[in-house]
Formats: structure tokens, C-alpha cells, sequence
């Protein structure tokens, strides 16, 4: 049994000590107490003990009953329609590139981080790689934390090398646990994957299985861009190292599609695209449901303070 404030019984204090002074003649004025012949004394002095105690009982009910005592008897239930996402990201240092404004990375963040804002409903995840691999969220429907954690990607801190096909198939076995039908990978890197235990077509196969869409996205410009080099130049980047061939044949086998994004509008409309995927419907726990039962406390309380008045007159026949 619940209770919404068991401090609401204290409501009910000041008129149980009013009503106990005034029913052992404490306060107030001298009162004419009218014995029943027919009764022994000893039988009224009885009666009027038991009347006090119903009295303290029904006042007690009563308060009781205001702290609205209730039992949860389940869940409401309702359905949301939802895509499960996750973002594998490349975060090799290429990717700070700057045929893009500022660069590759930050310019797909923007993105990245303007396509949320569109799907507040969908669940989002987030992994990250370059030579090791990295969950930086877990699905999620909480924008705010997905806002933040999408400005926390970052370069440096997994190794060097490409390593898509261990990251792809994290992606995957994330994915692998959820209830939606719609499960879709958005696939981002600038390089060719050259590190890892699973090669990238094998990790296509495995998502494949599972139903789940691989959309690519090779991101660079064709020619020859430049990466600043520890604060002392830069240092020159060949043009078209990007392996669109592997990507391509990734979105093919999953049934999703292969871009090349050579600029922040190219990366848009990949991003546009997927927003017009059918969505999912799936139950979610809603809101708990109770029985309440304060009104049967209250009725109780009410319907014995009134015998307990009745017969205080009639048997004990106290004029009030």
C-alpha cells in the first residue's frame, strides 16, 4: 500500500484532540448528563468507554484517509513509433582535414548533431573508432545527453589507423538488442580500413543477417587537402583515399546506399534521406496506474463518528 504524505494525517489531530477534551469534559462548560434509568450505571461508564474508543477509531480512519492511501495495480501502456541509429564515426586524425569547414570531423558533427534535432523521438547511438573502437552512447532518447556527447567527439585518444570493420560490427552487435524493425547504421569515415580483427565486407555480412541497414558515407574532397601537424604546419593528405569501392558494396549488401560527400551539402542529404525512413511502433511502459482506496477509510471513518454521536445520545443520553 502507497501513500501520497502520511504527514496529512496530522490534518486530522486537532479535531481528534478537540473532540477527546470535549467527550471527557476537559474544556467547556459544565454540561447536564441525564442518566437512563433503565440502564446500570456501571453499563453507561462501560458504554461511554467503548463510544470513546470507536470515537478515536472513526476520527482515525478519517485521517487516514487524507493521506490517500492507494495500491499500484500496473502500468498504463502506449506505443511510440521509433528508428534505432547509430552513428559509427571515424576519428582518425585525417579527419581533421580542412577541406571542410573547420574541418571533416567538426563539419559532421554539425551535421550529425542537426539530424538529431529532427528524429527527437528516434534513439540514437554513438560509436567512434579509428584503430580501437569506442561506445560513446549507448541508445538513447535523451537529446541533451546525445547533444553533448556528439560535441565530445574527438580525435587522438584511440590509436592510429582505420579500423572499420571492428567498428561496424560493434555497431552491429549493439543493434543486434534492439526491439525495433527499423535498425539502421550511418557509416562516416575518409580513409580505407586497415587495421582489426573483422575486415569491413564481413562485418556487412553480419548486419546483413540481422536486417539492418548500412548506409555509408565517404567524406573528402577528391583532390588533395592538408591536416595542421602539431601546431608546426601541415601536412599534406592525398586526395581520394576514401575507399568508396568497399563502402559502396557495404550499402548494397545491408540494402542501403553508398554517398561520397565532397561537401557539407552532400553530407546533408544523405542525412535527409534517412529521415524519411518508415519508423517503428513498440510498446513502452507507460505511467503506473493505482486503485485508490481512500474513500473506503473515509466512508468507514465518517459512517462510525456518526453511530458513535448517535448512540452517545441515545444510550448514554449526554444532552450536548
Amino acid at each position: 500500500m502507497e501513500h501520497k504524505s502520511l504527514l496529512n494525517m496530522l490534518w486530522a489531530l486537532p479535531f481528534l484532540l478537540l473532540w477527546s477534551m470535549s467527550y471527557l469534559k476537559v474544556i467547556g462548560n459544565e454540561k447536564l448528563i441525564l442518566p437512563n434509568l433503565s440502564v446500570q450505571p456501571k453499563v453507561i461508564k462501560l458504554v461511554r468507554i467503548v463510544l470513546f474508543f470507536t470515537g478515536l477509531i472513526s476520527i482515525g480512519l478519517i485521517g487516514y484517509s487524507l493521506t490517500q492511501p492507494r495500491e499500484q495495480i500496473g502500468y498504463s501502456k502506449s506505443t511510440i513509433k521509433v528508428n534505432d541509429i547509430f552513428f559509427v564515426v571515424d576519428v582518425s586524425r585525417s579527419m581533421l582535414a580542412e577541406d571542410f569547414r573547420p574541418n571533416r570531423l567538426e563539419a559532421a558533427k554539425d551535421k550529425i548533431a542537426e539530424f538529431v534535432k529532427l528524429r527527437p523521438k528516434d534513439r540514437i547511438g554513438l560509436i567512434i573508432f579509428s584503430e580501437k573502437v569506442f561506445t560513446l552512447l549507448p541508445l538513447s532518447t535523451d537529446l541533451e545527453l546525445i547533444q553533448r556527447m556528439i560535441a565530445e567527439i574527438n580525435t587522438d585518444f584511440l590509436g592510429s589507423g582505420t579500423n572499420i570493420g571492428d567498428a561496424l560490427a560493434l555497431g552491429v552487435g549493439r543493434a543486434q538488442q534492439s526491439l525495433a524493425e527499423n535498425k539502421v547504421i550511418v557509416l562516416l569515415t575518409d580513409g580505407v580500413s586497415n587495421v582489426g580483427n573483422m575486415n569491413p565486407l564481413q562485418a556487412a555480412e553480419l548486419a546483413q543477417k540481422e536486417n539492418i541497414k548500412v548506409y555509408t558515407i565517404g567524406i573528402g574532397k577528391k583532390k588533395n587537402s592538408r591536416v595542421l601537424r602539431n601546431g608546426r604546419g601541415y601536412q599534406k593528405i592525398p586526395g581520394g583515399s576514401v575507399d568508396l569501392d568497399t563502402l559502396d558494396k557495404i550499402a548494397k549488401k545491408t540494402n542501403a546506399k553508398s554517398f561520397y560527400a565532397g561537401n557539407p551539402l552532400a553530407l546533408q542529404t544523405v542525412l535527409s534521406e534517412i529521415q524519411e525512413l518508415e519508423k517503428t511502433e513498440i510498446e513502452q511502459s507507460g505511467k503506473p496506474v493505482y486503485k485508490e482506496h481512500f474513500y473506503k477509510y473515509l466512508l468507514w471513518g465518517v459512517l462510525l463518528f456518526l453511530l458513535t454521536e448517535i448512540l452517545r445520545r441515545r444510550l448514554v443520553k449526554e444532552a450536548m
